[in-house]
């Protein structure tokens, strides 16, 4: 586990993802399949779109983050063997036990608030305002040659073109997607963003006690945990 980068959530980024579903028991913010490629990738969609991210990076795939340089080939071979993994079965099954009830911890240290905020962030979607911005998104869909009705819609339209994109055209087609998906979500965006800032800023208030002792002791949680089992924090850039 050594050395491993694990991405973190930070600033406005907490993502659309998994703590979410805690707060959504209906399923409508449950990670898409296009998000189930890698355990390394860091993209916001739904409550808390990334579009300047998703613009430039595409829908999926393209923003792994990085991790540890390969060493090169020795002299003489055609590649460097594949390290070996150390431990037995059981050793390997007690580590991944530690590990999940140190994430556990982790996450339990937040989650109860994170839920909260994204209900809060769920209500939005009846905002006179998103509302009326919304009905304007199928036609730019439209306009750019897909046919949805809303953002689901538009991620099942998406999931079954990269299902069927050859290897070879699989990143120009992400690329081409994420560009429709940003370029039509601005206009919410610009309608929600204003209206979340709000949002937020009453949450901080009504609950400044419990972010207060989050901030004092999440921070100092996540640093103890990176030097206990090698990890590392890092945050995604646009």
């Amino acid at each position: 586990m050594a050395g491993k980068p694990v991405a973190a959530s930070g600033g406005r980024h907490p993502r659309y993802c998994w703590p979410a579903t805690a707060a959504d028991p209906g399923g409508r913010l449950a990670p898409h399949p296009l998000h189930s490629r890698g355990s390394r990738e860091f993209i916001r969609y739904f409550e808390l779109p990334d579009l300047d991210f998703i613009r430039r990076h595409g829908l999926s795939a393209s923003a792994g983050i990085p991790g540890p340089t390969p060493a090169a080939p020795a002299s003489g071979t055609a590649s460097a063997a594949a390290p070996a993994r150390p431990g037995t079965a059981a050793q390997t099954r007690r580590c991944r036990a530690e590990g999940a009830a140190a994430a556990d911890a982790l996450r339990d240290s937040y989650a109860d608030l994170q839920g909260r905020w994204f209900s809060e962030l769920i209500s939005l979607r009846d905002d006179p305002g998103t509302v009326e911005a919304r009905r304007n998104l199928p036609d730019c869909l439209a306009g750019r040659g897909i046919q949805a009705r809303d953002e689901q819609t538009f991620m099942a339209v998406a999931q079954a073109r990269e299902g069927s994109a050859a290897p070879a055209d699989l990143p120009r087609t992400e690329t081409e997607l994420g560009r429709v998906y940003a370029d039509c979500m601005r206009p919410v965006e610009a309608v929600r963003d204003p209206v979340r800032l709000r949002t937020r800023t009453q949450f901080l208030t009504d609950h400044a006690v419990e972010v207060r002792e989050l901030r004092t002791a999440l921070l100092p949680a996540v640093h103890r945990a990176e030097q206990r089992y090698g990890l590392r924090m890092v945050f995604p850039a646009p």
